[in-house]
């Protein structure tokens, strides 16, 4: 489904942007902010700068469009209730909350994500716990939790994310086997039957 975009916003300052979004949290649903690069010749406010603005607000951000070497604009839009939040933004709105940059509507989006569930789903992930059923599976064979623990942060996470959000036994199966083909696809690996 496409978006229908409202607005193109071009801040210079941060005051410009927190200024639009006191104008326009409540009334537009979504606008694109245009950012410069640093060796563009025009003032433009910086990502995070705009995100903290953003999440005082009960706003974020997601897609970004590359509009030549120096320009892009990246999408803003009222937080979803259910939209998850990531360890870094739940630590930055503290920070905004104790610089007494929260308003009312950023707080509101907590207090929801807080009582729905999406301030802490993805507090495992974060912290790289892994599920029961994945366990059971690496205890069949430690050279796949070795295989596992060997990937990346951002990789692990990936897994581990997706299984967060399996919506039942079957898609959460289909996820743990491409963990198992992922270490299979090494030659060196043993072939075991990982099926739980």
């Amino acid at each position: 489904m496409l978006r229908t975009i409202e607005e193109i916003f071009y801040p210079a300052t941060v005051s410009e942007w927190r200024i639009w979004l006191e104008e326009n949290h409540l009334s537009k649903s979504n606008v694109w902010v245009v950012f410069h690069s640093k060796t563009s010749d025009k003032r433009s406010i910086t990502w995070r700068e705009a995100v903290d603005v953003a999440l005082c607000f009960g706003w974020i951000d997601s897609k970004k469009i590359k509009v030549d070497d120096q320009t892009s604009h990246q999408f803003f839009s009222k937080r979803k209730p259910k939209g998850t939040w990531s360890k870094i933004n739940k630590e930055k709105v503290q920070e905004l909350i104790a610089l007494g940059l929260m308003c009312e509507a950023g707080y509101r989006s907590i207090e929801v994500a807080k009582s729905n569930g999406s301030w802490t789903i993805l507090d495992s992930v974060e912290e790289l716990i892994v599920p029961p059923d994945l366990e059971a599976v690496f205890q069949k064979d430690n050279t796949l939790r070795d295989y596992f623990q060997r990937q990346s942060k951002t990789k692990k996470k990936m897994w581990l994310h997706k299984l967060v959000f399996s919506k039942s036994p079957a898609t959460r199966q289909k996820y743990i086997d491409e963990i198992i083909a992922s270490h299979l696809s090494n030659p060196l690996s043993p072939s075991l039957d990982y099926k739980t």
